[in-house]
C-alpha cells in the first residue's frame, strides 16, 4: 500500500505525520519504506536520521540541436509548449531551464537533427533508518524542475508492505507527480484561516486526480470549528486530531519523533495507520 502525505501549505507538520506514520508501522512488524519526495527542501531524515548508503545523480532529457543536419524547418518548436526551443532567424536556440523532457522536438524532426542528453538536476540518496527502508531526492539549487528528481525517488526499488510518500506541500505539478498513483492521500492540515483555504485547494486536487484521501488536524485546540463544519460538509473524514502541544513542539525542535515523546502519541499515530490500513476507501 502506498500513502501519500499531503498539505495545502507548507508548515502544517506533514513530514511529523508522515515520519511518525513510517515509524509506528515498522515498530509493528510491518516492512516499511519511507520516501521524501519533497525534493526541494526533504526534512524526512532530521527526524528518521538513516544511514545513506547510496548516492547517485539524477538527471533530465534535454534536445541538442545538431547545426550541419538541421533545415530550419521550426517542427521542433511549434509542438514544444514550454518554448524550451525555438527557431530564432537562421538558428535554433535551445533553453534547458524550461525543457520538461517529453521528447517531442525529437520525433517530429524530419531529418533526425536533434538528439536528447543528460544534465544533471539533482541527487537521489537511499539508506536505511532503523528497519525502514529509506530514499530522498535533493533537487539542485537554481533549478526549476523538481518532477524528475521525484519521479527518481519514486522508483526506488523497495521490498515493502507499506510504502510512504512525503509529497511536497501545496498544489502544483510536484505535489500532483508525488501522489497521483498513491493508493491514500492523507491531507494535513491546521485550524487557521489559511489552513483551511489551502486544504480546499488541496481536497479539489485529490478529488480530480481520484485517489481516496482523509484528513488530519494538526495543532487540534485552536478554533477549529470552521474547519470541522465544511469537512462535514464536504463528507471529509477527520481521521486524527494532533493536539497543540508544547512538548510535542519541543521534541520537534530537537528532531525527536512524536511517537518517542510517549505512548499516548504513539498510540494516536498507530490508530491513524490502522484506519487507513483497514478502510483504504476513505472519501472521493
Amino acid at each position: 500500500m502506498q500513502i501519500a502525505i499531503a498539505s495545502g501549505k507548507g508548515g502544517t507538520g506533514k513530514t511529523t505525520v508522515a515520519t511518525n506514520l513510517a515509524l509506528v508501522a515498522s515498530r509493528a512488524g510491518q516492512r516499511v519504506a519511507y520516501l521524501d519526495c519533497d525534493v526541494e527542501e526533504p526534512n524526512g531524515h532530521l527526524f528518521l536520521k538513516p544511514r545513506i548508503t547510496e548516492r547517485k545523480p539524477v538527471g533530465s532529457l534535454i534536445p541538442q540541436v545538431d547545426a550541419t543536419r538541421c533545415i530550419l524547418c521550426g517542427k521542433c518548436g511549434e509542438i514544444c509548449r514550454f518554448s524550451a526551443i525555438v527557431r530564432v532567424g537562421d538558428q535554433i536556440l535551445t533553453y534547458p531551464e524550461m525543457c520538461h523532457s517529453c521528447g517531442g522536438c525529437l520525433l517530429v524532426c524530419p531529418v533526425g537533427a536533434i538528439r536528447e542528453t543528460s544534465r544533471e538536476i539533482g541527487t537521489l540518496e537511499t539508506g536505511q533508518a532503523e528497519a525502514i527502508q529509506f530514499a530522498h531526492g535533493l533537487l539542485n539549487i537554481g533549478h526549476p524542475m523538481s518532477p524528475p528528481v521525484i519521479r527518481a525517488v519514486k522508483a526506488t526499488e523497495v521490498e515493502a508492505d507499506l510504502t510512504i510518500i512525503d509529497a511536497p506541500p501545496g498544489t502544483s505539478c510536484p505535489v500532483i507527480e508525488a501522489v497521483r498513483e498513491a493508493d491514500f492521500v492523507l491531507l494535513v492540515t491546521e485550524p487557521t484561516p489559511f489552513g483551511l483555504h489551502d486544504l480546499k485547494l488541496a481536497i479539489e486536487m485529490v478529488r480530480l486526480l481520484g485517489r481516496p484521501f482523509g484528513v488530519v488536524v494538526n495543532r487540534a485546540g485552536l478554533n477549529g470549528s470552521e474547519l470541522h463544519a465544511y469537512c462535514q460538509a464536504q463528507r471529509v473524514p477527520i481521521l486524527a486530531e494532533i493536539p497543540d502541544d508544547r512538548e510535542l513542539a519541543e521534541a520537534y525542535s530537537r528532531g525527536v519523533m512524536a511517537a518517542d515523546v510517549s505512548p499516548e502519541h504513539a498510540q494516536r499515530f498507530t490508530q491513524l495507520l490502522e484506519i487507513i490500513q483497514s478502510n483504504p476507501g476513505g472519501a472521493a
